[in-house]
């Protein structure tokens, strides 16, 4: 029932249904508060709440109890409930009983302070209105104050743009780390610069404004503001200010840190395909108007603390009419290849316009490359061989052959620590069934005809599964079913 636009209270009807065992709300408009008899459901397992508006104290009994079964995200009004939520304390209610008491002292007293406070009021507006009329600002533009920036703001806080603080860098710019001083609070940021000499770079930047104002999930790399200004010479600048991604982007982890490697294991891989997927779905098939994200590569997936992924670059977004949401092979565009070569769609090369087909395609060319560790135009990769080719013909016998050996390692160590536990784990989900399940679903995904592939809903519940599955085996206990 996720995603289906239901509003208003959670019926209380649905106390009835109490050997339901899953129930997935998320990703609706459903307010209010979250319903007692919840807590009474026996056989109730997982249960998805997020991404709604309900309100008030969280229940603490029955499935509220167990922190791993309930998701709340996206909920901000939400407080109480078991510690492990790190939800607000809701503020302290009086029984009704009390209440009523009270209000029947209070009110008369009230109500005669309000009549007198009232015409006191009148009174001074009167008077003041003649002597003084300076218009209040309202708070929008307090809002909009403290939200915007200038070029000198962005000047100091990246230190002038200086190399140091330089940490990425495209055709349609570059991007800063930055520092905003406010109220003795230090803010780290990143600054995206673009190049408006770049033919295309102004549109980058309107596209991406326009998708990031319209759209909200917890796997989207998010934006602080923009800055639309003048420089210190004299020429037009432009910018946008997000959130910094302290660990950097999934290209540096797989391929930049030769010299000092920081290694990804399978399930933090795996947890990283899952939040990629999951914003995939969320852009295809439940916003408003479908958006495609069209360069979707390890650069533009940003990774923080606590290495959860954050698709970010919109500049090449497109919105969609819901008639283009599976566009057919031989629909054409004059508009031109979209997206980095080895991860655009194939028929993006051949004129097609723009569909979720072609972000399916890239997704399952950054899934061979998260589990391989050979990007697509790797050396390798000349004449007919190519990324989907390599792992397509060698699973799933040779499957050593094609995945990244930092995770052959990992197995090899995880096999020896863990060989009094194999004989009773033979017929769990383990690393190799994991492997080629996964790169199994990117060789689909990356099919060259369109209509082969697989939809991000299918990609998405199918990963989610793998991940379950496997942190079952890694915790040799009953999983802990999250939800994406």
């Amino acid at each position: 029932m996720n995603g289906n636009f239901f509003q208003g209270n959670i019926p209380s009807s649905l106390s009835s249904l109490r050997g339901i065992e899953n129930l997935d709300l998320s990703q609706n408009n459903l307010s209010g508060r979250i319903p007692k008899y919840l807590e009474n459901f026996p056989f109730l397992q997982n249960l998805n709440l997020s991404f709604n508006h309900f309100e008030g104290e969280v229940p603490i009994k029955g499935v509220f109890s167990n922190s791993s079964a309930i998701s709340l995200d996206g909920n901000v009004n939400l407080c109480g409930g078991i510690s492990e939520l790190h939800l607000c304390t809701c503020s302290t209610k009086e029984s009704k009983q009390s209440r009523s008491r009270s209000l029947k002292l209070i009110i008369p007293i009230v109500t005669g302070i309000l009549f007198l406070t009232g015409m006191s009021c009148l009174i001074i507006t009167s008077w003041w209105s003649k002597t003084k009329r300076e218009p209040s600002t309202p708070p929008s533009a307090l809002l909009a104050s403290v939200l915007r920036v200038s070029y000198q703001n962005l000047f100091k806080a990246t230190d002038g743009f200086s190399l140091e603080n330089l940490i990425g860098a495209g055709s349609f710019g570059s991007v800063y780390k930055g520092i905003f001083d406010h109220d003795d609070h230090e803010t780290l940021v990143a600054v995206k610069v673009l190049n408006l000499q770049h033919r295309g770079a102004s549109k980058s930047f309107i596209a991406e404004c326009q998708a990031l104002r319209s759209i909200r999930h917890r796997n989207l790399v998010k934006i602080i503001t923009s800055c639309v200004s003048v420089d210190f010479q004299g020429n037009d600048f432009e910018a946008l200010v997000y959130e910094l991604m302290v660990n950097g982007s999934l290209e540096e982890w797989l391929h930049l840190n030769r010299d000092a490697p920081r290694n990804l294991n399978l399930l933090q891989r795996l947890s990283i395909a899952v939040d990629v997927a999951s914003t995939l779905e969320y852009l295809h098939h439940y916003c408003e108007t479908p958006i495609v994200h069209c360069d979707l590569k390890p650069s533009n997936v940003l990774l923080d603390g606590e290495l959860t992924a954050h698709v970010s670059d919109f500049g090449l977004a497109k919105f969609l009419p819901e008639a283009a949401n599976n566009l057919s092979s031989n629909q054409s565009s004059s508009v031109g290849v979209k997206g980095t070569v080895g991860y655009a769609a194939p028929e993006y090369g051949m004129g097609s316009e723009v569909s979720t087909s072609g972000d399916v395609y890239s997704f399952g060319i950054l899934l061979l490359e998260m589990f391989t560790g050979k990007g697509p135009t790797n050396e390798m990769f000349t004449g007919n061989l190519t990324l989907h080719n390599f792992v397509k013909e060698a699973l799933p016998e040779r499957l050593a052959e094609i995945v990244d050996p930092v995770l052959l390692v990992e197995r090899e160590e995880g096999e020896t620590s863990e060989a009094n536990a194999h004989k009773q784990r033979t017929r769990s989900f383990g690393g190799k069934e994991c492997l080629v399940s996964v790169l199994g679903i990117g060789v689909i995904c990356s099919s060259e005809l369109p209509r082969e592939r697989m939809n991000m809903e299918e990609v998405a519940a199918q990963l989610l599964s793998f991940r379950n599955k496997l942190v079952k085996n890694v915790r040799g206990q009953p999983a802990t079913y999250v939800t994406a």
